[in-house]
């Protein structure tokens, strides 16, 4: 069975890791199909939000240290040796989110461990949702490894500086409600529910405006190191293009109209 299994419902993709012997731990696989899924979500404009979550009790541990010293699955086919001699090795952090933001917001649905690159690619996420006995971290420099997922980056971006570092530094765990007082995840849930509630969030973003998702993402995520004055000449031209949609003028019709807007990405 594929490590990455791919659902859909609707317009909301699920992504769901899927090597649940090993705690959903990553492969250069695994990267690889993640990293051809964002390109076939960007593709499909019927796709509005996506799900990412893992199979059975965990998110992910992380990269598959056991895979790293070629203990892997020889019945898995993915030529990854052939990816890297045709395109160098950017898929792996595409598949990551370290390199590759999709075009639809990510929506993380977490249940057991989320350590090390489960926690790396959480940060390339949206919104967060966790069951209340999650456990999170950046653990690499335990093992003397480096985080190259981006956390060393981006983890500093996203939370305090001090708990970043702490984080970082020690290799320690956190609990789930650790990690939403700082602001890691968004929401906590009782264990076993991550993925609909997950799913309750998605269908109320694929609800909303494409158009407008689309145009607030990218000011989000593109406008972290802007000074203000910057960042609002960066959205200028995007608000400009959602107001002039039709969609633009869809919204406020249905609302006038007391009526379900029908939104048609245009």
């Amino acid at each position: 069975m594929p490590d990455l299994l791919i659902e859909r419902d609707g317009p909301v993709v699920i992504l769901r890791m899927n090597r649940p012997a090993r705690r959903n731990a990553m492969t250069l696989a695994m990267f690889g199909r993640l990293a051809d899924a964002w390109d076939e979500i960007d593709a499909d404009k019927d796709v509005r939000v996506c799900v990412l979550t893992g199979a059975g009790k965990h998110f992910s541990a992380g990269m598959d240290l056991r895979a790293m010293a070629d203990d892997v699955d020889p019945t898995d086919d993915y030529d990854v040796a052939g990816r890297m001699e045709r395109e160098g090795s950017r898929w792996i952090y595409d598949g990551l989110l370290k390199t590759r933001h999709p075009r639809v917001p990510v929506i993380a649905a977490v249940e057991g461990n989320a350590i090390a690159g489960g926690t790396e690619i959480l940060q390339g996420t949206e919104i967060r949702v966790a069951g209340e006995s999650s456990i999170f971290g950046v653990s690499e420099a335990r093992w003397s490894l480096y985080p190259g997922g981006g956390s060393a980056v981006r983890l500093v971006r996203q939370i305090p500086y001090t708990e970043a570092a702490d984080i970082l530094l020690t290799g320690r765990h956190l609990k789930a409600d650790e990690a939403k007082r700082i602001g890691l995840i968004g929401e906590v849930v009782p264990d076993g529910t991550a993925l609909k509630r997950a799913l309750e969030i998605a269908r109320t973003v694929s609800a909303n405006g494409p158009l407008a998702i689309e145009a607030i993402l990218r000011t989000l995520r593109e406008t972290s190191g802007m000074t203000e004055s910057e960042a609002f000449a960066f959205e200028e031209p995007l608000s400009r293009s959602v107001f002039a949609s039709e969609d633009g003028k869809e919204g406020p019709r249905a609302f006038a109209e007391k009526r379900p807007a029908n939104f048609r990405r245009r």
